[in-house]
Protein backbone atom coordinates (compact mmCIF):
# COMPACT_ATOMS: atom_id res chain seq x y z
CA UNK A 1 0.00 0.00 0.00
CA UNK A 2 1.28 3.50 -0.87
CA UNK A 3 2.60 5.62 2.02
CA UNK A 4 0.06 8.34 1.27
CA UNK A 5 -2.94 5.99 1.41
CA UNK A 6 -4.80 5.87 4.75
CA UNK A 7 -4.92 2.49 6.48
CA UNK A 8 -8.05 1.65 8.47
CA UNK A 9 -8.38 -0.95 11.21
CA UNK A 10 -11.56 -2.27 12.79
CA UNK A 11 -12.72 -5.52 14.37
CA UNK A 12 -16.36 -6.60 14.52
CA UNK A 13 -15.68 -8.03 18.01
CA UNK A 14 -14.71 -4.53 19.18
CA UNK A 15 -17.41 -2.45 17.50
CA UNK A 16 -16.88 0.58 19.77
CA UNK A 17 -13.50 1.52 18.31
CA UNK A 18 -11.70 1.86 15.01
CA UNK A 19 -8.34 3.28 14.03
CA UNK A 20 -6.65 4.99 11.12
CA UNK A 21 -2.99 5.52 10.25
CA UNK A 22 -1.15 7.43 7.56
CA UNK A 23 2.58 7.15 6.86
CA UNK A 24 2.94 10.25 4.69
CA UNK A 25 0.01 12.64 4.60
CA UNK A 26 1.78 15.72 3.27
CA UNK A 27 -0.66 15.82 0.33
CA UNK A 28 -3.79 15.29 2.42
CA UNK A 29 -6.22 18.08 3.12
CA UNK A 30 -9.14 18.04 5.57
CA UNK A 31 -12.02 20.47 5.49
CA UNK A 32 -13.53 21.45 8.82
CA UNK A 33 -15.67 18.54 10.02
CA UNK A 34 -16.91 16.72 13.12
CA UNK A 35 -17.67 13.19 14.27
CA UNK A 36 -20.28 11.57 16.47
CA UNK A 37 -17.49 9.72 18.26
CA UNK A 38 -14.61 10.73 20.52
CA UNK A 39 -11.30 11.05 18.66
CA UNK A 40 -7.73 10.91 19.88
CA UNK A 41 -4.58 10.83 17.79
CA UNK A 42 -0.80 10.87 17.98
CA UNK A 43 1.38 12.88 15.59
CA UNK A 44 4.21 10.48 14.73
CA UNK A 45 6.07 12.65 12.20
CA UNK A 46 6.02 16.22 10.95
CA UNK A 47 4.04 19.30 11.89
CA UNK A 48 0.47 20.31 11.14
CA UNK A 49 -2.12 22.95 11.81
CA UNK A 50 -4.79 21.94 14.31
CA UNK A 51 -8.16 23.64 14.50
CA UNK A 52 -10.48 22.70 17.35
CA UNK A 53 -13.46 24.99 17.72
CA UNK A 54 -12.14 28.55 18.02
CA UNK A 55 -8.57 27.46 18.74
CA UNK A 56 -5.96 27.42 15.98
CA UNK A 57 -2.73 25.68 16.98
CA UNK A 58 0.27 23.85 15.58
CA UNK A 59 1.02 20.28 16.59
CA UNK A 60 4.19 18.30 16.05
CA UNK A 61 5.73 14.88 16.51
CA UNK A 62 5.01 13.66 20.02
CA UNK A 63 1.77 15.58 20.49
CA UNK A 64 -1.57 13.94 21.26
CA UNK A 65 -4.72 15.64 19.92
CA UNK A 66 -8.03 15.20 21.74
CA UNK A 67 -11.38 15.87 20.06
CA UNK A 68 -14.72 15.61 21.82
CA UNK A 69 -17.80 14.31 19.93
CA UNK A 70 -19.44 16.78 17.51
CA UNK A 71 -16.55 19.26 17.89
CA UNK A 72 -15.64 20.93 14.59
CA UNK A 73 -11.96 20.33 13.84
CA UNK A 74 -9.34 19.88 11.17
CA UNK A 75 -5.62 19.12 10.78
CA UNK A 76 -3.45 19.81 7.75
CA UNK A 77 0.31 19.42 7.20
CA UNK A 78 2.70 22.37 7.20
CA UNK A 79 5.36 22.49 4.53
CA UNK A 80 6.49 19.79 2.15
CA UNK A 81 7.60 17.36 4.83
CA UNK A 82 6.44 13.93 5.87
CA UNK A 83 3.40 14.12 8.15
CA UNK A 84 2.28 10.91 9.85
CA UNK A 85 -0.24 10.10 12.53
CA UNK A 86 -2.44 7.44 14.08
CA UNK A 87 -6.03 8.18 15.06
CA UNK A 88 -8.59 6.37 17.19
CA UNK A 89 -12.36 6.86 16.98
CA UNK A 90 -14.23 5.70 20.08
CA UNK A 91 -17.94 5.35 20.75
CA UNK A 92 -18.65 7.86 23.56
CA UNK A 93 -21.18 5.45 25.08
CA UNK A 94 -18.40 2.93 25.71
CA UNK A 95 -16.10 5.63 27.06
CA UNK A 96 -18.85 6.84 29.39
CA UNK A 97 -18.90 3.42 31.08
CA UNK A 98 -15.24 3.91 31.99
CA UNK A 99 -15.84 7.47 33.17
CA UNK A 100 -18.70 6.44 35.43
CA UNK A 101 -16.30 5.01 37.99
CA UNK A 102 -15.80 8.64 38.98
CA UNK A 103 -18.82 10.35 37.44
CA UNK A 104 -22.37 9.50 36.56
CA UNK A 105 -24.61 10.31 33.65
CA UNK A 106 -23.62 11.27 30.12
CA UNK A 107 -20.20 11.41 28.50
CA UNK A 108 -18.08 14.10 30.12
CA UNK A 109 -16.03 16.07 27.55
CA UNK A 110 -12.29 16.35 28.05
CA UNK A 111 -11.12 19.90 28.69
CA UNK A 112 -7.64 19.69 27.06
CA UNK A 113 -7.55 19.53 23.28
CA UNK A 114 -3.84 18.70 23.14
CA UNK A 115 -1.42 16.83 25.39
CA UNK A 116 2.37 16.52 25.34
CA UNK A 117 2.33 13.73 27.92
CA UNK A 118 5.01 11.30 26.72
CA UNK A 119 3.28 8.32 28.37
CA UNK A 120 -0.03 9.04 26.65
CA UNK A 121 1.79 9.39 23.32
CA UNK A 122 3.79 6.17 23.62
CA UNK A 123 0.78 4.34 25.05
CA UNK A 124 -1.38 5.26 22.06
CA UNK A 125 1.30 4.01 19.66
CA UNK A 126 1.65 0.77 21.61
CA UNK A 127 -2.12 0.34 21.60
CA UNK A 128 -2.26 0.72 17.81
CA UNK A 129 0.51 -1.85 17.35
CA UNK A 130 -1.25 -4.31 19.62
CA UNK A 131 -4.64 -3.92 17.95
CA UNK A 132 -3.29 -4.37 14.43
CA UNK A 133 -1.12 -7.39 15.24
CA UNK A 134 -2.64 -10.84 14.78
CA UNK A 135 -0.59 -12.43 17.57
CA UNK A 136 -2.77 -10.78 20.21
CA UNK A 137 -6.17 -12.25 20.99
CA UNK A 138 -9.46 -10.39 21.32
CA UNK A 139 -9.29 -10.56 25.11
CA UNK A 140 -5.83 -8.93 25.20
CA UNK A 141 -6.96 -6.18 22.84
CA UNK A 142 -10.05 -5.40 24.89
CA UNK A 143 -7.99 -5.23 28.09
CA UNK A 144 -5.49 -2.90 26.44
CA UNK A 145 -8.27 -0.57 25.29
CA UNK A 146 -9.82 -0.40 28.76
CA UNK A 147 -6.42 0.18 30.34
CA UNK A 148 -5.42 3.01 28.00
CA UNK A 149 -8.68 4.94 28.09
CA UNK A 150 -8.99 4.56 31.85
CA UNK A 151 -5.47 5.97 32.14
CA UNK A 152 -6.38 8.79 29.78
CA UNK A 153 -9.30 9.87 31.96
CA UNK A 154 -7.16 9.71 35.10
CA UNK A 155 -4.19 11.64 33.68
CA UNK A 156 -6.20 14.39 32.01
CA UNK A 157 -8.94 14.55 34.60
CA UNK A 158 -12.56 13.97 33.70
CA UNK A 159 -14.17 17.29 34.47
CA UNK A 160 -17.06 18.95 32.74
CA UNK A 161 -15.69 21.36 30.17
CA UNK A 162 -16.80 24.90 30.84
CA UNK A 163 -19.52 25.80 28.39
CA UNK A 164 -21.15 29.17 27.81
CA UNK A 165 -24.87 29.45 28.25
CA UNK A 166 -26.41 27.78 25.22
CA UNK A 167 -29.77 28.62 23.76
CA UNK A 168 -31.69 25.31 23.93
CA UNK A 169 -33.30 26.22 20.62
CA UNK A 170 -29.87 25.87 18.97
CA UNK A 171 -29.59 22.38 20.42
CA UNK A 172 -33.04 21.66 19.00
CA UNK A 173 -31.95 22.91 15.57
CA UNK A 174 -28.86 20.70 15.61
CA UNK A 175 -30.91 17.69 16.70
CA UNK A 176 -33.42 18.36 13.93
CA UNK A 177 -30.61 18.40 11.36
CA UNK A 178 -29.12 15.18 12.72
CA UNK A 179 -32.48 13.40 12.77
CA UNK A 180 -33.46 14.48 9.25
CA UNK A 181 -30.05 14.74 7.56
CA UNK A 182 -30.88 12.24 4.80
CA UNK A 183 -33.90 14.28 3.74
CA UNK A 184 -34.04 17.37 1.53
CA UNK A 185 -33.95 19.98 4.27
CA UNK A 186 -34.39 23.73 3.90
CA UNK A 187 -33.24 26.52 6.16
CA UNK A 188 -36.88 27.46 6.67
CA UNK A 189 -37.74 23.97 7.92
CA UNK A 190 -34.92 24.08 10.47
CA UNK A 191 -35.99 27.53 11.63
CA UNK A 192 -39.58 26.40 11.99
CA UNK A 193 -38.57 23.31 13.99
CA UNK A 194 -36.39 25.33 16.35
CA UNK A 195 -38.45 28.55 16.49
CA UNK A 196 -35.46 30.65 15.43
CA UNK A 197 -35.06 33.31 12.77
CA UNK A 198 -32.74 32.54 9.84
CA UNK A 199 -30.30 35.32 10.74
CA UNK A 200 -30.02 34.25 14.38
CA UNK A 201 -29.69 30.58 13.45
CA UNK A 202 -26.88 31.15 10.95
CA UNK A 203 -24.94 33.52 13.21
CA UNK A 204 -25.34 31.63 16.48
CA UNK A 205 -25.16 28.09 15.06
CA UNK A 206 -21.70 28.69 13.61
CA UNK A 207 -20.50 30.18 16.89
CA UNK A 208 -21.80 27.15 18.81
CA UNK A 209 -20.86 24.31 16.44
CA UNK A 210 -17.99 25.78 14.44
CA UNK A 211 -19.79 25.50 11.09
CA UNK A 212 -22.87 26.82 9.34
CA UNK A 213 -26.15 24.86 9.45
CA UNK A 214 -25.64 23.73 5.84
CA UNK A 215 -22.07 22.57 6.50
CA UNK A 216 -23.35 20.75 9.58
CA UNK A 217 -26.01 19.04 7.44
CA UNK A 218 -23.44 17.87 4.87
CA UNK A 219 -21.18 16.68 7.67
CA UNK A 220 -24.03 14.67 9.21
CA UNK A 221 -24.76 13.07 5.84
CA UNK A 222 -21.13 12.00 5.56
CA UNK A 223 -21.25 10.58 9.10
CA UNK A 224 -24.36 8.62 8.12
CA UNK A 225 -22.72 7.37 4.93
CA UNK A 226 -19.59 6.48 6.89
CA UNK A 227 -21.77 4.29 9.15
CA UNK A 228 -23.40 2.59 6.14
CA UNK A 229 -20.02 1.83 4.57
CA UNK A 230 -18.89 0.31 7.86
CA UNK A 231 -21.94 -1.97 7.70
CA UNK A 232 -20.81 -3.11 4.24
CA UNK A 233 -23.25 -1.26 1.97
CA UNK A 234 -22.02 -0.59 -1.57
CA UNK A 235 -20.81 2.95 -2.16
CA UNK A 236 -23.68 3.79 -4.51
CA UNK A 237 -26.27 2.64 -1.96
CA UNK A 238 -24.56 4.52 0.86
CA UNK A 239 -24.53 7.68 -1.25
CA UNK A 240 -28.22 7.39 -2.06
CA UNK A 241 -29.36 6.58 1.47
CA UNK A 242 -27.24 9.41 2.91
CA UNK A 243 -29.14 12.00 0.93
CA UNK A 244 -26.61 12.78 -1.81
CA UNK A 245 -27.84 13.48 -5.33
CA UNK A 246 -25.28 11.13 -6.86
CA UNK A 247 -22.38 8.89 -6.01
CA UNK A 248 -19.77 11.28 -7.40
CA UNK A 249 -20.89 14.07 -5.04
CA UNK A 250 -20.77 11.65 -2.10
CA UNK A 251 -17.27 10.47 -3.00
CA UNK A 252 -15.92 14.01 -3.45
CA UNK A 253 -17.40 15.19 -0.16
CA UNK A 254 -16.30 12.07 1.74
CA UNK A 255 -12.70 12.60 0.62
CA UNK A 256 -12.88 16.33 1.31
CA UNK A 257 -13.97 15.80 4.91
CA UNK A 258 -12.19 12.55 5.78
CA UNK A 259 -9.11 12.66 3.50
CA UNK A 260 -9.86 9.15 2.22
CA UNK A 261 -12.09 7.74 -0.47
CA UNK A 262 -15.09 5.56 0.42
CA UNK A 263 -13.31 2.67 -1.26
CA UNK A 264 -10.22 3.11 0.90
CA UNK A 265 -12.37 3.14 4.02
CA UNK A 266 -14.18 -0.05 2.99
CA UNK A 267 -10.88 -1.92 2.70
CA UNK A 268 -9.30 -1.86 6.18
CA UNK A 269 -5.76 -3.14 6.58
CA UNK A 270 -5.44 -6.74 7.63
CA UNK A 271 -3.74 -7.49 10.94
CA UNK A 272 -0.05 -8.06 10.57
Amino acid sequence: MADDAPQFWRDERLPFVEARAIEDGRKLCYSLHSHAFFSIGAITAGTSTYINGSQHLQVKTGDVVIINPQQAHGCNPIGNQRWAYIMFYVDPRWLTLLQQENTAGDFVPFTPIISQDAELFSGLNQLYTLLTHSSFCHWEKQEALVDYFTTLSMRLGVTAASQPDINPKLEKAAAFIRNHCTQSLTLEAICQASALSPSYLIRSFKKRYGMTPHAYLVNQRIQYGHHLLKRGLPIAAAANESGFADQAHFQRTFKQLLAATPGQYQTPSASK
